[in-house]
């Protein structure tokens, strides 16, 4: 499993469930610090978290907003470059991703389209001929499909972390867009929130 600090607000709540999931799967855990990008402008490493209605998360207009306040310039491009790197150095099939269709709705850089045209450089960034392509098996389903999909294989869904804020006892915000799609998915997905909210 790869970690990266790149200065989100969430930070240490992130790497708490991740670390956690890791252990779960039998996993290595590496935290990758990225300097540089924390002093990218967007709202999840510095100024204000959006506040958005259930009502506006199908919105794409409203949706395309609260992106735009919360976009990390070139992030998952970056991510899966350094991630890239190191399959390759040690060897490695694949490189899995948690992309899904729900988020790639505003966001571009989680998206089909940015799969397949990110596996297609790799015939150019990668000199081994087996190359580890980035894998994205969500990314045909919505996060209420993610819910039941984790309820029928017991994915550990409890530790997991979506709030966008930070928060020292662990308790969700329950009012940033990230919070909002956690509860509807439960919820329509008729699977029990094991999650403290604030609100």
């Amino acid at each position: 499993t790869l970690f990266f600090d790149y200065g989100q607000k969430a930070l240490e709540q992130e790497k708490i469930a991740a670390k956690e999931i890791s252990e779960f799967l039998d996993a290595k855990f590496d935290i990758i610090t990225l300097e540089w990008m924390k002093n990218l402008k967007s709202g999840l490493i510095s100024g204000n978290i959006p506040k958005v209605k259930f009502s506006d998360l199908d919105d794409k207009e409203k949706s395309a907003q609260s992106a735009s306040l919360v976009w990390v310039p070139a992030r998952n491009l970056v991510f899966c470059s350094i991630a890239t790197g190191i399959a390759e150095s040690e060897n490695a099939d694949a490189i899995f991703t948690g992309f899904d269709k729900e988020e790639a709705a505003t966001f571009p850089d989680n998206s089909n389209d940015f799969v397949k045209n990110f596996n297609n450089l790799l015939n150019f960034a990668v000199l081994q001929k087996k190359k580890p392509y980035l894998i994205a098996p969500l990314i045909a389903l919505n996060k209420t499909e993610i819910v039941k999909l984790g309820e029928k294989i017991k994915a550990p869904m409890h530790v997991s972390w979506s709030c966008y804020k930070s928060d020292s006892n662990n308790v969700h915000c329950g009012e940033c867009e990230s919070c909002l799609r956690r509860k509807r998915a439960f919820k329509m997905a008729n699977v029990k929130d094991m999650t403290k909210y604030l609100i």
